[in-house]
């Protein structure tokens, strides 16, 4: 069973924070999952929600500058910045959010890429089936990974369409008689987000190939 660090390690410092992603990697993840959104400069950062809350004021990432945004909420990372900070054998497991462009997710990924950033060491998620056609047209050697919220049905119908066997569904909806006959199947099924090692295990026994947590510390134990 792998061990995904959920927004780097939320449950044990600031989500989608380079310091998170660090403390992902402090308690050996399998992969890094994270988050990316696009400011109005084409900047691409590390944020789950549309807006950055600052006391009761919300500023839409879309709408402002990175610099801007960086002001307001210093520790907010580049998608760049993370090649920079986390070695390189560390898998990143990226999450675009819906809606986002991509032209400037591209860039970065075409770049690091040249910089001899292997394929195998990315993986490329979204809920937007769009989006993940689009990257799948530029980048068909990264691994696509469909987020499904509950519909077996749709992820694999999804997952055809990109040539993946890897799926991620919340973890409300699992359960043995749907883990164990996707798992023989040959989808690779992984739950989110699920920070009970025990459960973790179990589910494991059935099948699951992987967990996406909060608290990767929980699995070390």
């Amino acid at each position: 069973m792998k061990i995904v660090g959920h927004r780097g390690a939320r449950g044990l410092a600031p989500e989608n924070t380079i310091a998170s992603l660090l403390k992902a990697v402090e308690h050996n993840v399998d992969e890094i999952e994270f988050d990316i959104r696009v400011t109005k400069d084409n900047v691409v950062v590390l944020h789950h929600d549309k807006a950055i809350e600052i006391g009761n004021e919300k500023l839409e990432i879309k709408q402002r500058a990175y610099a801007d945004l960086k002001e307001h909420k210093p520790d907010l990372a580049t998608f760049q910045e993370v090649f920079y900070e986390v070695k390189a054998g560390v898998v990143l497991h990226i999450e675009v959010k819906a809606g986002e462009p991509i032209e400037p997710i591209i860039k970065v990924l075409k770049s690091e890429l040249k910089k001899g950033r292997k394929a195998e060491s990315l993986l490329l998620g979204s809920k937007s089936q769009k989006i993940l056609l689009e990257l799948h047209e530029v980048f068909p050697d990264i691994t696509k990974v469909v987020i499904e919220a509950w519909s077996g049905v749709r992820a694999t119908r999804r997952a055809r369409q990109l040539n993946t066997k890897r799926l991620s569904m919340n973890k409300l909806w699992l359960w043995r008689g749907f883990i164990n006959p996707m798992s023989k199947r040959g989808w690779e099924l992984y739950a989110y987000t699920l920070n009970d090692p025990v459960k973790a295990r179990r589910w494991a026994s059935y099948g699951l190939a992987g967990v996406i947590t909060d608290y990767p510390d929980l699995y070390n134990k």
